[in-house]
């Protein structure tokens, strides 16, 4: 389909959606990984990754409500330059799903950093996708050594009036048990719902079993539940940002090179989240993508590629 033939943000009915994606991927060849490691935040986890292609290695961080599998699109591409590894995130996917510790941003941070460890790529290039990124963000400015580059694809992190709204009815009684109860009684419908593309003809009951499937059970639910009200809570982002802004009075720079790729258009995260970033970190360097969605790396590859390998790429 065109571009020019493309009503963007569009979705079809969950009834009409096909049970293969219209375009092929390779994530179903990739080599699955089970790693069972020890975490400070987390305790005895199951991990569950993804690896692919040779080279120094990539690091890839998906976002809340996605897994692993949202970078399928990418894998050829970035694989034919390095070894890719592409973990679902506890709480996420085929990985574990501890419900007693804290879902802290700096928790899950961390144990970002723990699992660069543990598979042996400490200080390797990264890319991090909504909520990824925002953490990948945290890391480094957590552990600067943790990454050597970093690309953050539409993230969150600044706070607004909805997250503030979001807590405000969380406190209600019952509605955090409300609101799981609507995203288990239908978890492929959900995620079919609340994942928005450019082109959202993209979209299969593949994608929608591999997104809620993790919904289907309570554990994925409640998990769920600890990434909304705990990794996107509005409170952290405001120590965030106070730090960033403290960096940039100082004169200092972001403590890694720093690429923000943003859509122009995105229902999900505000575009305008690019442009506070760009203003709060001068060393960053922001671009932004036409005809692409807050996963520019499913739906808009061809313009994602070109500025991520060359700043992957620069000395």
């Amino acid at each position: 389909m065109s571009t020019t033939e493309i009503e963007p943000f569009r979705q079809g009915r969950f009834e009409d959606l096909p049970d293969a994606p219209r375009r092929p991927h390779v994530y179903f060849r990739t080599r699955a990984e089970e790693l069972d490691m020890e975490s400070l935040p987390f305790g005895r986890l199951r991990v569950h990754f993804r690896v692919h292609g040779e080279g120094p290695p990539l690091l890839l961080v998906h976002g809340l409500m996605t897994t692993s599998y949202s970078w399928r699109y990418v894998l050829p591409e970035l694989g034919r330059r390095y070894t890719l590894y592409v973990p679902d995130l506890p709480g996420a996917g085929r990985s574990g799903k501890p419900l007693e510790p804290s879902y802290h941003p700096d928790a899950m941070a961390d144990w970002i950093g723990e699992f660069q460890r543990a598979v042996g790529i400490r200080g390797c290039l990264a890319i991090g996708n909504s909520m990824g990124g925002y953490l990948c963000m945290r890391l480094a400015l957590r552990d600067p050594g943790a990454m050597s580059r970093l690309v953050n694809v539409h993230s969150p992190g600044v706070p607004e009036p909805r997250l503030l709204a979001l807590r405000v009815a969380f406190a209600i009684p019952g509605s955090r048990r409300l609101l799981l109860a609507l995203v288990h009684r239908d978890p492929l419908r959900w995620a079919h719902r609340n994942v928005h593309y450019w082109d959202e003809s993209l979209k299969s009951l593949e994608e929608a079993r591999e997104y809620g499937g993790a919904l289907a059970d309570r554990t994925g639910c409640l998990a769920f539940g600890k990434f909304l009200s705990e990794t996107l809570a509005a409170g952290p982002m405001k120590t965030f940002h106070r730090e960033l802004l403290a960096r940039r009075r100082d004169g200092l720079a972001f403590p890694i090179p720093l690429l923000l790729l943003y859509a122009r258009r995105d229902p999900m995260v505000p575009a305008r989240f690019g442009d506070v970033f760009a203003e709060r970190i001068p060393s960053a360097r922001l671009v932004r993508i036409d005809e692409a969605s807050h996963f520019a790396h499913v739906d808009g590859v061809e313009r994602f590629l070109p500025p991520v390998l060359e700043f992957l790429t620069a000395s």
